[in-house]
């Protein structure tokens, strides 16, 4: 099965040493955001997870432990954005952030990491010729370690009219454009356009439209086939293949004004300072209500051999 970790929080980047001790005793607890006492337990062991998915906008937390990661397939999107403190205020240097990503992308290979730039929001300062030059610097540092760039445009979610409420959405004119110009810039630095959840307007320019989390991305990154389970999304427009994430909303530090997984900056600091690196759970411990349910688990690796295809 495929285990997820970046849907609603930035593990690498704030809880690296919980996830550590997570592979180290085997298994992972996580709570239903709708059903607090309702609580999933997962295994974590390379005999039935096939692969681990990481989203991150710093996965340096990670590079002490990635031996326990090397008997796990893996897939990483490291997110680096042009954005400053402004929108972004926790998130790193973005020179660092590029180092790291070719870090990365060393010790997991090209066929494992994905480089998101995402979302795009336009403002006075963020123009579309900033974004332009942007793209480019990024994509030409990071030519030679992805070969997938992932794009989206801002998304007015309650909470980020909340957290944002000077956001306005890229409309479709612009979106054309952008996504022209992205696809050709990343097509020259050895990179396909990866729109996220944004239907296929961009198909005609070359982007592929189809996901950008599918199941044959995992296949590339592990070298086998999966025979995964039907799985509907709940997204609208998402045909990405995303199951079984161990995150918690509301707990993500970097604070960035876009985003979907976070309520006000003060929740997410007093939910951040229940965490404990022990805890099967990553915000808090067991309750007395709790009502675990072990999720059955199994591998989906093809493992008979295919003399036709």
């Amino acid at each position: 099965m495929i285990i997820n970790t970046g849907q609603r929080t930035d593990i690498p980047a704030f809880y690296a040493e919980w996830f550590a001790n997570r592979l180290k005793e085997g298994y992972v607890c996580v709570r239903n955001p709708f059903d607090h006492h309702q609580v999933s337990r997962y295994r974590l062991d390379p005999s039935v997870v096939d692969v681990i998915g990481f989203c991150t906008k710093n996965p340096s937390g990670m590079f002490p432990y990635m031996d326990l990661l090397k008997a796990y397939g893996q897939y990483w999107f490291v997110t680096i954005t042009p954005y400053g403190k402004d929108i972004e205020p926790n998130v790193p240097d973005k020179h660092r952030l590029l180092e790291d990503f070719r870090k990365l992308s060393e010790i997991v290979g090209i066929n494992s990491c994905g480089w998101r730039y995402d979302p795009i929001l336009i403002s006075d300062k963020y123009t579309y010729e900033y974004h332009l030059r942007a793209f480019e610097q990024i994509a030409s540092a990071l030519e030679g370690y992805t070969e997938t760039a992932v794009i989206s445009f801002i998304d007015l979610y309650p909470k980020v009219r909340r957290n944002f409420p000077e956001a306005k959405e890229v409309n479709h004119e612009m979106r054309i454009a952008i996504g022209k110009e992205l696809i050709r810039i990343a097509g020259e630095h050895g990179m396909t356009v990866k729109p996220c959840a944004e239907g296929n307007e961009l198909a005609a320019y070359g982007a592929d439209c189809s996901g950008c989390m599918k199941v044959s991305d995992y296949e590339k990154a592990i070298g086998q086939k999966l025979k995964v389970p039907v799985k509907k999304n709940i997204r609208e427009g998402c045909a990405c293949y995303l199951s079984g994430d161990i995150g918690a909303y509301n707990t993500c530090g970097h604070l960035c004004r876009y985003c979907y997984a976070n309520a006000e900056a003060e929740t997410v600091r007093k939910q951040m300072r229940l965490h404990d690196p022990s805890s099967p759970f990553l915000i808090g411990n067991y309750e007395e209500n709790d009502v675990i349910h072990d999720v059955p688990q199994k591998s989906w690796v093809e493992r008979q051999i295919r003399l036709f295809d």
